[in-house]
């Protein structure tokens, strides 16, 4: 987990050394956006796509985006399955039952 912070870190510092990014005619992606493509990205393993999304926002953007993102995802699911977000967000992490 922590190696993919640091790689979040070097891919932002690494896209502002070099250039990257959004191109003046190109419309800049909102922290939901690149939260939604990281983990799509991290749940497929797309080492390349992981990377290039991390340059889209702030690191701290991103993680805010990625926090809401699997809020919303346990109370979706605890709905769905009629159960507490504490319950579902246990099962997903393989713990047990408190």
């Amino acid at each position: 987990m922590w190696g993919r912070v640091r790689g979040i870190g070097s891919a932002v510092l690494g896209s502002l050394r070099t250039g990257k990014g959004a191109g003046p005619r190109e419309r800049p992606h909102n922290l939901f956006e690149a939260a939604a493509a990281y983990v799509s990205a991290c749940a497929e393993d797309d080492q390349d796509r992981i990377e290039e999304v991390t340059g889209w926002v702030s690191p701290e953007a991103l993680s805010f985006g990625v926090n809401e993102l699997a809020c919303r995802a346990v109370v979706a699911l605890a709905r769905e399955r009629d159960e507490s977000p504490g319950a579902v967000a246990r099962a997903l992490l393989g713990l047990p039952a408190a």
